[in-house]
C-alpha cells in the first residue's frame, strides 16, 4: 500500500462487499482508482482528493523515503479529519478497534451487538485481507456491515472508511465500529476520522505486548484484556501487563473481560453508552 509499512495491492485488490451480495465490489456507481497504492475516491461529496508522488524509487539516502511515508500519512490525516467532521456533524460515534489477530474482536462484537439490543443503532466496517467470514457473523446479529477486503494491505485507511460510511450511512445517534486488520504495527500510524482506538489483548498472548508494540498503545484511549476466563491456564500476569501498558500510554484506561462467558462485558457496555452523542 505505501512505503510506510512496505504492503501494496493492485487497485482491484481492495474490495467492499456486503454480506448476500457476491457481486458487490467496486460497482454502486463509484469511482474506485488507485496510483501506487495511493486511494482516489470522487464520490460526489467535497471531499475530492489526489494524491501526485514521484514514486522513482531510487532511494539513495532515507531522505527520499522519509518523504514519501510523510506524504502519505498527511493526505490519510486530511481525509481522516474529513471523515471525523463527516461523522460529528450526523453524531456518529466511530471506534477503531485494533489487534493482532485471533484476540477475539469479532466475538466481542457480536456479544457487543446482542447486549446493546439496537440502542444505539450498531455498523460495523470489517476489515481483512480475504473472505466474508467475519461480515457473515456480523451480519447474523441483525446489524448493517460491510467487508473490506484489503488484498495485502495490512491495515485500513482514510479512504476506505470514507467510502464504507458512503455504503453503510450510518444513522445519526449511532455507532460505528470499524474492525481494523489483525496487526498491531501499522493501524496505529493511520488514522480513520475515528473518536478512538480501542486495542484488545487476550490472555493468550505475552504480557509484554505493550512493551514490544508501544504505537499500537500509545495511540489508543482503552486496552480491553479480553478471554480472561482462561487465566488459570496461561502464563499471564495482568499486573504486569497494565504497568508495561502505562509505562507508553499513562492515560491509557482498561477493562478486564471475556466475550465467550460475558464476564466483564457490561463494564464494556458502559464505557462504549458513556460516549454515544445524543
Amino acid at each position: 500500500m505505501c512505503d510506510t509499512c512496505g504492503c501494496n495491492q493492485p487497485d482491484e485488490a481492495v474490495t467492499f462487499r456486503r454480506p448476500g451480495h457476491p457481486d458487490a465490489g467496486h460497482g454502486h456507481g463509484h469511482e474506485h482508482t488507485h496510483e501506487h497504492g495511493h486511494h482516489h475516491h470522487d464520490h460526489g461529496h467535497d471531499h475530492h482528493h489526489e494524491h501526485h508522488h514521484a514514486h522513482d524509487h531510487e532511494h539513495a539516502s532515507g531522505g527520499r523515503t522519509l518523504a514519501v511515508e510523510q506524504d502519505v500519512l498527511l493526505q490519510n490525516n486530511l481525509l481522516a479529519e474529513r471523515n471525523r467532521g463527516w461523522l460529528d456533524a450526523r453524531k456518529v460515534t466511530a471506534l477503531n478497534l485494533v489487534s493482532s489477530p485471533g484476540s477475539g474482536k469479532t466475538t466481542l462484537l457480536e456479544k457487543t451487538i446482542a447486549a446493546l439490543g439496537g440502542e444505539p443503532v450498531v455498523s460495523v466496517i470489517e476489515g481483512d485481507q480475504q473472505t466474508m467470514n467475519d461480515a457473515e457473523r456480523i451480519a447474523a446479529t441483525g446489524a448493517a456491515v460491510l467487508q473490506v477486503n484489503t488484498g495485502n494491505g495490512c491495515h485500513l485507511d482514510a479512504a476506505m472508511v470514507r467510502r464504507a460510511c458512503d455504503e453503510l450511512d450510518p444513522p445519526a445517534g449511532s455507532l460505528l465500529m470499524i474492525e481494523n486488520v489483525g496487526n498491531l504495527v501499522c493501524p496505529a500510524l493511520f488514522d480513520l476520522g475515528e473518536d478512538a482506538k480501542v486495542v484488545i489483548i487476550s490472555v493468550t498472548e505475552g504480557d509484554d505486548k505493550p512493551l514490544k508494540y508501544p504505537n499500537m498503545f500509545a495511540a489508543a484511549r482503552l486496552c480491553l484484556i479480553n478471554k480472561v476466563d482462561l487465566l488459570p491456564y496461561v502464563d499471564f500476569d495482568l499486573e504486569r501487563c497494565r504497568r508495561a501498558a502505562l509505562q507508553v500510554n499513562p492515560r491509557l484506561e482498561f477493562l478486564e473481560l471475556s466475550a465467550t462467558t460475558g464476564e466483564g462485558l457490561d463494564r464494556w457496555l458502559d464505557w462504549l453508552r458513556a460516549r454515544i452523542r445524543s
